[in-house]
């Protein structure tokens, strides 16, 4: 259970960081969903988690990150 507590704070985190890469709110779900499944997976793996777990819970939290964010929440292109 402390495995999964971790993985997903760890998914939600770079989520969270990475989550407002669109301008629309399914741009950002979408990309989202794909940079969480990939944290969610990493993670997984460096602490000993189930891989496809990870990549679900992940992607879960990176599409509702994206989703419920707007570009001006979260913008990486900021000067």
């Amino acid at each position: 259970m402390r495995q999964l507590f971790t993985t997903g704070l760890l998914a939600v985190i770079l989520a969270i960081g990475l989550a407002a890469c669109g301008t629309t709110p399914t741009e950002r779900a979408t990309s989202g969903a794909g940079v969480g499944a990939a944290a969610g997976a990493g993670a997984a793996v460096i602490t000993g988690g189930s891989m496809i777990r990870g990549a679900v819970i992940g992607a879960g939290v990176g599409a509702a990150t994206g989703a419920l964010t707007d570009e001006d929440d979260i913008n990486l292109e900021r000067d």
